[in-house]
């Protein structure tokens, strides 16, 4: 039964109408899978000497250990947002005698052979066999490897089970912030703990058995939970929720462009990937963690201008660079009204120059790291406000591709043109250029100044910006209008 589901699914791939836009997708992703798979390898292979070179007096596994509780919490954040659940279209299948808890585990052993847990698989395999050629004891091994796999698919389960709850993701990213604050700055040693617990996996080989045990538990929570709702009726039951608004009453102050920023505020939290890039953008801010504490980087490197321009940039970048495609539902009625587009252009600036500023507060507290830290996300703050937001909405000019805003964010191809390839080299590559050339000709203080005094020219004279970059969304209209009208596109 198994073959003939995934039969199925076959023919239907190949026999659909979008084939061509699917396979190209398709086939740029069996490349990257390709790429990821051959880190992943070599990671596995290289990790415990390049562990036991770095730290020769501790225990490669012990030390892979102390870091495998982020490695849980992380895949869970991860996996929320790329996997797709395998659901396939049941329906036809509930009206012929198929039994309902064969669906139901294709389903579920479908979701259990993923790409993400293949991933895991290929570091975890040669990772045991390198622990085994270092005369590590074969049972030990043996019986930490399938804790391993046992904690891979309690990932895959688990992300079953709370894919679709915002809270879930809340909470998985609070504790990976909380446990890596108390770690980092020595509250409460959870590496030491951590790195104990899942050693002891190792030390004591029968304990890999609770592990696949919770792996099991959560697939048949899954299972259960799935067999309940494989019914004809269940989408005719109604469903009645009450209705939730909020009070956007406060954006009346921003004067004519208040409607717009209203619309995109209820865009944005109404939407599964809109909403995405807020808690992406907001995870992207401990980017800083990793990069400050590298010693090999001064504070003057160029790489800490590239991760100012990003930390304080992402939401600019994520959301920006798909303007107007997030409209692109109703674009065409909205070119069709008496609408200034002036003011649907400042209503977008409006909105990315708020996440700016918001990013770089939340940025503040790296001035830990010496006030070069501050001065550098400050000028990177200030050169996305008065460069990088024009740049942007001018290559959004640019967009012809429909979005269907109800798709996840991360691993979604839909909306992506050249435009969000070539947008990247003025958006990065010319403030390091610029910051680069400065460093090495005069000093940090000028370099770091240059770069906040663009932003400020470039605030100063955003009204005849503005005015050129509105003249090429009005010239370009129809075409955008034609673009966004083809669903298949």
């Amino acid at each position: 039964m198994f073959k003939h589901f995934a039969t199925l699914q076959w023919k239907s791939f190949f026999r659909s109408a979008s084939l061509g836009k699917s396979l190209s997708i398709k086939i740029l992703m069996v490349f990257f899978g390709l790429y990821m798979l051959g880190t992943m390898l070599t990671l596995g292979v290289a990790l415990f000497f390049a562990l036991r070179e770095a730290v020769p007096d501790t225990d490669p596994l012990l030390l892979v250990s102390r870091y495998l509780i982020y490695w849980v919490l992380i895949e869970l954040v991860l996996r929320y947002f790329m996997q797709k659940l395998p659901v396939m279209d049941v329906k036809p299948m509930l009206t012929i005698p198929i039994a309902k808890n064969r669906i139901t585990h294709y389903i579920l052993g479908r979701s259990g052979v993923s790409i993400y847990n293949l991933f895991d698989l290929v570091f975890f395999i040669p990772f045991a066999i390198v622990l085994l050629a270092q005369d590590y004891p074969f049972m030990n091994v043996i019986g930490w490897f399938f804790a391993m796999i046992g904690l891979v698919l309690t990932i895959n389960y688990i992300n079953f089970l709370i894919n679709k709850s915002d809270k879930a993701l809340l909470i998985m990213l609070g504790l990976v912030i909380a446990l890596f604050g108390l770690d980092y700055f020595e509250i409460y040693p959870v590496r030491e703990l951590a790195g104990k617990l899942f050693y002891g996996l190792y030390e004591n080989p029968f304990l890999a058995l609770l592990p696949v045990l919770l792996a099991v538990g959560t697939y048949y929570l899954n299972y259960s939970f799935l067999r309940k709702t494989l019914f004809l009726d269940a989408s005719l039951e109604r469903k009645t929720k009450e209705a939730e608004t909020a009070d956007l009453s406060w954006t009346k102050r921003f004067g004519d462009i208040a409607p717009f920023l209203q619309l995109d505020l209820k865009l944005i939290w109404r939407n599964k990937r809109t909403k995405a890039q807020v808690f992406i953008s907001l995870a992207m801010i401990l980017y800083g963690l990793v990069f400050y504490t590298i010693e090999d980087f001064g504070m003057n490197s160029v790489m800490l201008v590239l991760i100012g321009i990003l930390m304080t940039g992402i939401f600019l970048m994520n959301f920006g660079q798909f303007i107007p495609a997030w409209d692109s539902a109703y674009y065409s009625m909205m070119m069709s009204q008496n609408i200034p587009l002036r003011k649907y252009l400042e209503a977008k600036v409006g909105l990315i120059a708020v996440s700016v500023a918001v990013m770089f507060l939340l940025s503040i507290p790296y001035v830990y790291f010496g006030w070069e830290a501050l001065l550098i996300n400050l000028g990177a703050a200030l050169y996305n406000l008065g460069i990088n937001i024009p740049v942007i909405l001018f290559f959004g000019s640019m967009n012809k591709k429909r979005i269907d805003l109800t798709k996840s964010a991360i691993g979604n191809m839909q909306g992506t043109g050249a435009a969000q390839f070539l947008v990247g080299i003025p958006l990065f590559g010319a403030p390091m250029i610029i910051y680069s050339a400065l460093l090495f000709l005069v000093s940090f203080e000028v370099a770091i100044g240059t770069l906040a005094l663009l932003g400020i020219l470039g605030f100063v004279f955003r009204k005849p910006i503005l005015d050129r970059i509105t003249a090429v969304y009005r010239r370009r209209k129809y075409g955008m209008i034609a673009g966004f009208k083809e669903k298949n596109g």
